[in-house]
């Protein structure tokens, strides 16, 4: 009784998988690209410093899909799996993917930061925010996590199961192993940028409520409220997607779990649909709510 509902439960992973993830994927793609074309091609948003880094956040959530999301709708939905047969693949992709996701939720963090900065009553922290230092933040973040990705490609392969003679992609070195999963997926993708961006995100919405009593510009006053409703959206996006996947990824890790496989597999259908949400996040089409 058991092995059948474990098995009913794979074949329902497999099932959403395809029938959520290619949506997401779809409507991911086509909204991050407008993203970037509504953003480089209306000039009040090309010199502004959150919609800058909001450009940025577009174009690395269009490679965190085609990296991370379409090889798992193939592995998972399909049984198609690239990784297993190149080692170069298998760490090219984790490379890409750590990188696209590290910059996703840096280039949300600035654009919070920026955006309580530019909305603040104090003219010296308006001061602070330009585009030259936007372009530079962005240029100093991707040099490093372009060199905080080098031991994936370093110490990733690929590795035959001896049991069900799978071959996975895995990291051959404990320390890196464990810091991949706590390190990089439940802090610098997680409760970090949850807590930077959440925290930001509250002062600037303070800020920006305050705007109607300051003698501020009309345009000034409306293109503060139009990027601080694109950056407080995808804030709510990000903590609702993040949190629940993190949590159950902690659970994953937890050994006394994954060894019934019965509760396994209910693990593992709970976290196929709480990382479908999870990809929500990179796929949130914020331009949409400008006016």
């Amino acid at each position: 009784m058991s092995t059948t509902n474990t098995s009913n439960f794979m074949f329902q992973t497999d099932k959403l998988t395809i029938i959520i993830g290619i949506p997401i994927l779809v409507a991911g793609l086509l909204g991050d690209i407008l993203n970037c074309i509504v953003f480089l091609s209306l000039k009040t948003f090309r010199e502004n410093t959150c919609a800058f880094y909001l450009i940025v956040l577009s174009f690395v959530n269009i490679g965190q899909l085609l990296t991370s999301l379409f090889p798992r709708i193939m592995s998972v939905g399909f049984d198609i799996d690239w990784a297993s047969n190149s080692a170069w693949y298998c760490r090219l992709r984790i490379y890409i993917l750590q990188f696209c996701t590290l910059m996703s939720y840096t280039a949300m963090c600035l654009a919070t930061i920026d955006q309580f900065l530019t909305t603040c009553i104090n003219p010296r922290w308006q001061q602070i925010s330009t585009i030259k230092l936007s372009r530079l933040l962005s240029a100093i973040f991707v040099f490093v996590w372009v060199l905080h990705g080098i031991p994936f490609l370093i110490y990733l392969d690929t590795i035959e199961s001896p049991v069900t003679h799978q071959i996975y992609c895995v990291v051959k070195r404990d320390m890196l192993l464990q810091y991949f999963h706590y390190g990089f997926i439940v802090l610098l993708s997680g409760f970090v940028p949850v807590i930077i961006t959440l925290l930001f995100g509250f002062l600037a919405y303070r800020n920006v409520t305050q705007l109607a009593y300051r003698t501020v510009p009309i345009i000034r006053r409306e293109l503060d409220k139009q990027l601080s409703t694109m950056v407080f959206i995808q804030v709510i996006y990000n903590c609702f997607a993040t949190i629940p996947y993190i949590i159950m990824y902690i659970l994953m890790r937890i050994p006394a779990l994954v060894r019934q496989p019965f509760l396994n597999a209910q693990l593992a259908l709970a976290s196929s649909v709480l990382i479908l949400l999870y990809y929500t996040y990179y796929a949130v089409r914020i331009n949409q709510f400008i006016e």
